[in-house]
């Protein structure tokens, strides 16, 4: 009798530095079209500080465990919980040779992104699930480590692997699949201090933050995660507080740019008005594929069903294509103002911080 041999399964591991909410386990996330399964996300927690140890003790022992110590005057470093993140590709493969083609060829910026998407969807729904506005998404930079490789199913299942390999990362922040970075030239040293500048001219208060400047990072946040509607309402209030507040600054450079939020404001507010009426393109659909006359009820009879049965099918096709052209559009508009709004944000502190 022969041996079947083992499937083997593809992924992405990534290692950060705390817990990420969700209990260690197994999470299945399927596609929101069709609802196939897209990705196994395995968690499983490494580090044993004292608040996984209280977390997986008994009642008494979480209760000593949070109770008042004497704290030395020369502490030694606490010992932190690192999560363990496996991002599985549920279709198997029955050939060592494909999954080692697959890893020679990896495209090391859209698979890392991929992954983390997965996990964002993961996180994304603890929050709502849990209430909790502090659970947060996460970045390929944060993570201590990137793996990708291959293993068999249990394996892989529990954070392990037959083969896998460590991926470099230096992109600057998650990224949607298929979102592509442009290139950029080298930063000048002036620029990457540019951040400290500002950070000590808010905690010194010498000057506020904006209000568009926050909406305008969550709305990148829900952007980069695929979260449309959500992006075009934050960049709508967001593009409303930058045109009072940039407008209020007397800096020769700034109106221009003002004058170009203007002008991409009514296109957001369109896509935010039509976020927050998601029923608006089916019922568009189903206006533009209204027949021009009624079917007649002999029509059947009369050798017309396949006809008829292509009209009824009809409306739902050209709804749903109405729909994503839709989406695309709105996309478009969003995902542009939401770069004219940065750029306008980034050359308001181009020129430093010179007080004297």
């Amino acid at each position: 009798m022969v041996e079947r041999p083992e499937r083997l399964f593809l992924f992405v591991q990534c290692e950060l530095p705390w817990a990420l909410g969700p209990a260690d386990g197994r999470y299945l996330l399927r596609s929101r079209a069709g609802g196939e399964p897209e990705h196994v996300i395995v968690l499983g927690t490494l580090g044993a500080g004292r608040a996984a140890f209280a977390r997986g003790a008994g009642p008494l022992r979480r209760r000593a465990a949070t109770r008042r110590r004497e704290a030395l005057p020369e502490p030694k470093p606490t010992p932190v919980e690192i999560t363990r993140v496996t991002i599985v590709d549920p279709v198997s493969l029955s050939a060592e040779r494909q999954a080692r083609a697959w890893l020679e060829e990896l495209d090391t910026e859209r698979e890392v992104s991929a992954a983390f998407a997965a996990l964002n969807r993961v996180l994304y729904a603890q929050r709502i699930a849990a209430a909790d506005p502090y659970e947060r998404e996460v970045s390929p930079a944060q993570a201590l480590v990137i793996r990708a490789g291959w293993g068999e199913g249990e394996q892989v299942a529990s954070g392990l692997w037959l083969h896998a390999v460590e991926l470099p990362w230096t992109g600057p922040r998650a990224r949607a699949p298929g979102h592509r970075r442009p290139r950029r030239s080298p930063v000048p040293r002036a620029g990457a201090l540019r951040a400290d500048e500002r950070l000590a001219e808010l905690l010194g208060a010498r000057e506020e933050p904006l209000l568009c400047e926050e909406l305008a990072l969550r709305a990148r946040l829900d952007l980069d995660q695929g979260r449309l509607a959500h992006a075009a309402i934050e960049l709508d209030r967001a593009l409303l507080a930058a045109l009072s507040e940039l407008a209020c600054e007397q800096r020769a450079d700034l109106p221009l740019r003002v004058a170009e939020l203007q002008s991409l404001h009514a296109g957001v507010a369109e896509s935010a008005r039509a976020a927050l009426s998601s029923g608006a393109p089916e019922e568009a659909g189903e206006q533009a594929a209204q027949p021009s006359a009624p079917k007649q009820p002999g029509d059947e009879a009369a050798g017309h069903a396949p006809g008829r049965r292509a009209a009824s099918e009809m409306p739902e096709r050209v709804a749903e294509r109405l729909a994503e052209r839709l989406e695309q559009s709105h996309e478009e508009a969003v995902r542009h103002a939401l770069g004219r709004l940065e750029a306008a944000l980034r050359a308001r502190t181009a020129a430093g911080f010179n007080r004297s």
